[in-house]
């Protein structure tokens, strides 16, 4: 196996030094190293390899608009070396023979860890527990389920959920949508709603049932993890559950962390997004959520579609954004830029946290001697104008197209190996 170095690199913000990649680990940091292919990473930041606990993958059947394989390229070159394939496939991901398949094509593909979510119910239909617990037992080990896509709104089978996951330390991962109050709604319900005489998305619909979600998980002592958080009210009711105690965690997505609903002024469906995007108020507190830790983790919901899909008026259009190319530089845009966030505080929010919660021993790991080499360098000095027919991705519904980002992914490493080099894929 060829031995890298990375000269000169700052391991999470730290002082500049040498990380040498050697036999699938991190062999030696220090000064003065040498390897068989050097790096000059002078002015770059060396994270952990970035772990994101939602994305969709689509197959099976959505070939069309994203593979594993397609999806694990856009993955690596956004820094991430693992991520979560949610359940809403056609066949759905509700039992161990879909979930495997799906593991199985991400370990075909080799560019990331591909881990499986599994549907919470049966064809993501809401009526009928779907099979936990094979899902759990099979080769694949699913320990996060969801109906991402869809709300478990059905207290009583979310009760039973929770309880389930329990026996296997599994967590329920809520897509937070009360069905009856966003019956057709289109965008967030506020006053641009109003001007654009487009249904309305309220907050409350979101608020209600991670209220509601955090009271069962404390009944039952259950582990819960709210899925894209979008509202401030979200965000207080976050911070009251955890002072009470209760095992809950919340995501945002980086497109919560920058756009707001005036964007839909321009009737733009690739800005037409499940939850939808909020005011700006909601975006500065989810922010402050991110930044107190609140907010556990960052994770992209990366849903492409294809271009029918989007291309179209905004009543008809899909649901749904890309972002596994483009995240970490929307986190440095919002939160080290401006200060809220650490290099540290990256590395726990978008890899450490994320592994721990969906229980992936093998990610998320400190960068030190003897760790594995999953590895993400992001020099931060540099600035992108973002392209969508420059992605991998097999959609380009990605909201940033035309957005000049800063940051570049130069290198990432998976096993000790390079999936990108100097931007670009292996």
């Amino acid at each position: 196996m060829t031995s890298y170095v990375l000269k000169n690199v700052s391991i999470v913000g730290g002082a500049a030094t040498d990380l040498l990649i050697n036999e699938g680990v991190i062999a030696q940091i220090g000064n003065g190293l040498s390897a068989d292919q050097v790096i000059d990473a002078r002015g770059c930041i060396a994270l952990p390899g970035l772990v994101d606990l939602h994305t969709h993958l689509r197959e099976p059947g959505k070939e069309d608009t994203e593979t594993v394989l397609s999806g694990s390229k856009a993955a690596a070159i956004g820094g991430f070396t693992s991520v979560h394939a949610m359940a809403n496939t056609n066949p759905v991901a509700d039992n161990a023979g879909v979930v495997e398949q799906v593991w199985r094509l991400g370990k075909e593909a080799g560019l990331v860890d591909v881990r499986p979510v599994g549907a919470v119910t049966k064809g993501l239909g809401g009526i009928t527990l779907a099979e936990l617990g094979t899902m759990a037992d099979s080769a694949a080990g699913v320990r996060v389920f969801s109906d991402d896509g869809k709300c478990v709104h059905d207290p009583v089978i979310m009760r039973r959920a929770l309880e389930y996951v329990k026996a296997f330390d599994g967590v329920i991962a809520q897509h937070a949508q009360e069905p009856q109050l966003t019956d057709g709604a289109q965008m967030n319900e506020g006053i641009i709603s109003g001007q654009l005489g487009l249904r309305g998305w309220p907050a409350v619909a979101e608020e209600a049932i991670i209220a509601r979600d955090v009271l069962l998980a404390s009944h039952v002592d259950a582990r819960l993890h709210i899925c894209h958080l979008s509202t401030a009210g979200s965000v207080e009711i976050i911070r009251w559950a955890k002072s009470r105690g209760i095992k809950v965690t919340a995501e945002v997505t980086p497109h919560h962390l920058i756009l707001t609903d005036e964007l839909a002024t321009s009737y733009n469906p690739v800005f037409k997004v499940n939850p939808p995007l909020r005011t700006q108020a909601d975006v500065e507190a989810v922010r402050e959520g991110l930044a107190d830790g609140t907010i556990d983790i960052v994770a992209t919901d990366h849903a492409p579609h294809a271009a029918q899909d989007k291309d179209c008026e905004w009543s008809a259009a899909a649901f749904g954004m890309t972002g596994l190319e483009t995240a970490l530089q929307v986190v440095h845009a919002t939160m080290v830029k401006t200060g809220l966030l650490t290099w540290q505080q990256v590395g726990e929010r978008m890899s450490y946290a994320p592994a721990q919660i969906g229980r992936v021993a093998t990610q998320g790991q400190a960068l030190v001697v003897g760790a594995p080499a999953h590895i993400a360098l992001f020099d931060p000095n540099t600035e992108v104008l973002i392209a969508a027919e420059n992605s991998v991705s097999a959609s380009r519904n990605t909201p940033f197209a035309g957005y000049t980002l800063p940051g570049t992914v130069r290198a990432t490493f998976f096993n000790g190996l390079p999936t990108v080099l100097d931007g670009k894929l292996v």
